[in-house]
């Protein structure tokens, strides 16, 4: 089940809303919990029993740290036990296949349970940040499932540690303000996925199963262009739905984007996206290794590590293995060297340079052979001998329209706007008027939508 369904819209959702505001404040972790189960099984019933263990194993790790709270070489041991079982957990689903191919072995490994990276992070946060002593146990395992199980950011993020919601895990209000904010996030989350990362797709869709390497450049150009949009609309928006819905019960996830395609380095934009992602490698993966605290080689070394991990962390190919290090060599060379010319750049150049970088990221992100990602990138660079065609002609027409709203939505642009608008106080007041009716008509719109397309994937469910 996905947030852009008419299925979740108006049978999931509206019936899970209402026993939920209707049930005691002492129970509605309860009905978190059950929810959550009944979210994901709806299309995988089998694997939620592996998430059922993930949560059974981790919260008795937890109560055991706490039984040997002045035993620090046991604790230890416990954390590390439980992080042992949670890596392998995701190690035999999702990258058993993987190995088995290096060693030569016909193994393709068991069917990948949908969030499996998600939640297995979100339970070692929870294990290590006890051991740390940065968090209390969770004594009640219904509250630590409602924790893990949270439907709205379950199998896509963003990744929220336990350190993020324990406060309101025990203890949150809503009001309609704060509903009324909720709603009007999930709204435009549920618009960036249906109007646009659907509609934008398809265009990807259509340009990658031609030949590769007979596209002329243009078209190739226009083709990594729209995945470049509908990577970020489809992800981002879903976060935003995730947000929004965490809202309308009372809890406040991390931002996951922060509009990172006006970045004006590689840098910057590891900033802006996937935060959550980027947070947890800091806290977890880097820091733990020494992070830049350590000679320039070790450093390197561990912005490599961190960087490979992250890259392995999207999925088991060799092409999200070079992505990843893809971003830890230009990560490094900006650090080392090239950092300090960016900045002295014309922000549009900066800009150009980011923005082209991360653009050719995307094409080793979505294609998954190296064949396919140089014959790709030698067509965007002329080298099927044809740059400009009737074909991209065509395509440019017919999404052209599209693509300025892609462009327009991806900047600050709306936000600067609005908070212009809202430093009058009658227009404000107008603002808080109007902006219900919009959403109310921007949903109405992505209903539509929804009715009408076939096209619908979700591209974060494969991680």
């Amino acid at each position: 089940m996905v947030f852009s369904s008419i299925v979740f819209l108006f049978y999931f959702l509206p019936i899970f809303l209402i026993v939920y505001f209707f049930t005691p404040k002492k129970l509605k972790n309860s009905v978190l919990f059950l929810s959550g189960l009944i979210f994901y099984s709806w299309g995988e019933p089998v694997n939620v029993i592996y998430m059922l263990l993930c949560i059974l194993v981790n919260y008795g790790a937890g109560r055991l740290m706490e039984r040997a709270d002045h035993n620090e070489k046991r604790r230890r041991l416990i954390m590390i036990l439980s992080v042992v079982f949670s890596l392998g957990l995701l190690g035999v689903f999702k990258y058993s296949g993987f190995f088995a191919g290096i060693f030569g072995l016909d193994f393709k490994g068991p069917a990948l349970p949908i969030g499996i990276s998600f939640y297995t992070f979100q339970s070692m946060s929870y294990c290590i940040d006890l051991y740390r002593r940065q968090i209390h146990v969770q004594k009640s395992i219904v509250d630590f499932g409602a924790y893990v199980t949270m439907f709205p950011q379950l199998i896509a993020g963003p990744i929220v540690r336990y350190a993020d919601v324990e406060r309101e895990l025990n203890q949150r209000s809503v009001n309609l303000p704060v509903i009324g904010e909720g709603v009007g996030t999930f709204i435009c989350g549920l618009a960036k996925k249906v109007i646009l990362a659907n509609s934008i797709g398809m265009l990807w869709t259509e340009i990658k199963a031609h030949d590769l390497g007979q596209l002329s450049a243009c078209t190739a150009w226009i083709g990594i262009l729209a995945y470049t949009f509908q990577i970020y609309f489809d992800f981002s928006g879903y976060s935003d739905m995730a947000i929004g819905l965490g809202k309308m019960l009372g809890f406040h996830f991390p931002k996951n984007f922060d509009h990172p395609y006006q970045a004006t380095s590689i840098t910057d934009f590891w900033r802006r996206w996937h935060i959550t992602l980027s947070t947890w490698f800091r806290e977890y993966v880097y820091i733990p290794l020494g992070g830049n605290r350590v000679s320039k080689w070790k450093w390197v070394r561990n912005l490599m590590i961190v960087w490979s991990l992250t890259g392995f962390w999207h999925g088991a190919s060799w092409n999200f293995i070079f992505w990843g290090l893809y971003f830890g060599i230009l990560l490094t060379i900006e650090k080392l060297w090239l950092g300090k010319y960016i900045k002295k750049l014309p922000k549009v150049l900066a800009w150009l340079y980011t923005f082209f970088c991360v653009v050719i990221s995307w094409v080793m992100f979505d294609l998954s052979t190296v064949s396919q990602i140089t014959t790709f990138i030698g067509s965007m660079f002329g080298g099927s001998g044809v740059l400009v065609d009737d074909y991209a002609r065509y395509q440019f027409r017919t999404y052209g329209l599209i693509f300025l709203l892609c462009i327009l939505c991806a900047t600050s642009f709306g936000k600067w706007l609005l908070d212009r608008v809202r430093r009058s106080r009658r227009m404000d007041q107008v603002c808080c008027v109007v902006t219900p009716v919009l959403q109310m008509g921007l949903f109405a719109l992505c209903i539509a939508y929804l009715v009408n397309e076939t096209y619908n994937p979700f591209l974060y469910f494969r991680f």
